[in-house]
């Protein structure tokens, strides 16, 4: 199962299919900008299994928050404030 969480096609498809399934994804592939975009696509609030670098990513957190406002609470402090 290990060697599935880090190939990303099929994590790709997974979160195609569940935003969720980004939890049990590899953490390389939590830090994969279009990985965690096609999940926050499904479901705004998947911003909360994303790599710290994507929480801080205006374009990701944008994307989760327009999918679903209440994600904006796993984005990173800084975007939450509305600072630069």
């Amino acid at each position: 199962a290990v060697e599935l969480q880090r190939d990303r096609d099929v994590v790709l498809a997974a979160v195609r299919q569940c935003a969720w399934a980004l939890e049990f994804a590899a953490a390389e592939l939590q830090g994969d900008r279009d990985v965690v975009l096609e999940a926050v696509r499904q479901h705004g609030r998947a911003l909360e299994f994303a790599a710290a670098e994507m929480q801080r990513d205006r374009g990701v957190v944008f994307a989760a928050v327009r999918q679903d406002g209440w994600s904006l609470k796993f984005a990173a402090a800084e975007l939450r404030r509305g600072r630069d």
